[in-house]
């Protein structure tokens, strides 16, 4: 069977995207965002130093919580992820390569779809988990539209523009968890900031069936 990131949504609905990350801040922002109940961590390829970042998530909290890579664009970048122990996947588009190796290593496959070509496209791949990127500018009623003629099995994860207020309107339009990036953690952003934008969004999910 394939990996799944089902066992870490039933805790907890929200994917933190730590793009800008620096490996001095891996274990501490790591520390607020899994206290505060999150079981899914990514760091952008595009982040300082993104592999030993990684590591380091991986080696502290990786019998805790999902840890993996986003932005990851070649089968090249996946190999280094998996080197690291790593079990997730994450990118902004579709790209057969990268899902095939992903899934060769037994790492959950969250790819990027924008249209129902790509998404279908992704489920053939083997994805049961779509990220829709960029989420904010398609909106919960696209997204509801979607889930109508997708598989009831697939997961969409909408990723962009995800708050406090947006989770719920959201939610309501099917989606079962949730990316944040810049509403949880960017560079400058101190660590007791992000501990309580964790707790917030926590709470604002907590409640959601």
């Amino acid at each position: 069977m394939p990996a799944t990131a089902d066992q870490y949504f039933s805790q907890n609905r929200l994917i933190a995207i730590l793009r800008g990350l620096t490996p001095d801040e891996a274990l501490p922002v790591g520390e607020a965002i899994v206290n505060a109940g999150w079981r899914c961590l990514e760091v952008p390829l595009n982040s300082p130093d993104p592999f030993e970042s990684i590591s380091r998530l991986v080696k502290r909290f990786g019998d805790q919580a999902l840890i993996g890579a986003g932005t990851v664009l070649t089968a090249e970048d996946v190999e280094k992820v998996a080197k690291t122990g790593a079990k997730l996947i994450v990118a902004p588009n579709t790209d057969a390569e990268v899902v095939k190796a992903a899934l060769a290593h037994d790492m959950v496959m969250m790819p990027g779809v924008y249209t129902a070509t790509e998404a279908f496209n992704a489920i053939k791949l083997g994805s049961k988990y779509l990220k829709v990127f960029p989420a904010d500018s398609l909106g919960p009623n696209y997204i509801k539209a979607l889930k109508s003629v997708l598989p009831k099995h697939i997961q969409v994860i909408p990723t962009g523009g995800i708050a406090v207020d947006t989770v719920a309107a959201f939610h309501a339009a099917g989606c079962h968890a949730f990316g944040v990036g810049s509403s949880l953690y960017k560079p400058g952003v101190t660590v007791d900031e992000v501990k309580k934008r964790a707790e917030t969004l926590t709470a604002a999910t907590k409640d959601l069936k």
